[in-house]
């Protein structure tokens, strides 16, 4: 058979269901609220069709540009030869969802907030920032026990060939 570049090409497993997923949508699908400016991320559902993405924007994270009656405005970056252009699409919500992405950044700040409260009762300054898991360890001196501790220069040696 010829080679496809068809619209949904080579996208057999990408919009496939996982295994024992299939059947009809749960209702919670269709009663997300999105808000401007939502970080929402773009998951195509292959028993869509309707309003389903592109597959070159299945899997991106995208912000909530535009609200209308059955979809969702969403605003992707697409990196186009050397350049990152902003790309606005169209997507049934169906294809969306809630993005994680800042989650952990929004505990971080909220723990941080609570940190700094509680070390200002004190007096005490703390550092908030993030700190790399693998630190160096501390300096240490290295006693010598032995009282021959003079200095040793090496030498080379002469070359001498035994294979003539």
């Amino acid at each position: 058979m010829p080679h496809s570049y068809g619209y949904r090409a080579r996208t057999r497993d990408l919009f496939c269901k996982g295994f024992r997923k299939n059947g009809t949508l749960p209702t919670q699908r269709y009663l997300k609220t999105f808000k401007l400016g939502d970080l929402v991320d773009i998951k195509a559902d292959g028993a869509i069709q309707k309003g389903m993405p592109h597959k070159f924007y299945h899997g991106k994270t995208g912000v909530v540009w535009n609200i209308t009656k059955r979809a969702i405005g969403v605003e992707v970056n697409k990196q186009v030869g050397g350049r990152i252009m902003k790309k606005r699409i169209h997507v049934r919500m169906e294809h969306l969802k809630h993005s994680t992405c800042r989650t952990e950044f929004l505990e971080r700040v909220k723990k941080n907030d609570r940190v700094a409260k509680l070390a200002k009762k004190k007096g005490v300054k703390v550092n908030l920032k993030r700190q790399p898991a693998l630190q160096p360890k501390g300096g240490r001196l290295v006693a010598l026990k032995s009282q021959n501790n003079a200095v040793e220069t090496l030498y080379p040696e002469e070359y001498v060939n035994l294979f003539v």
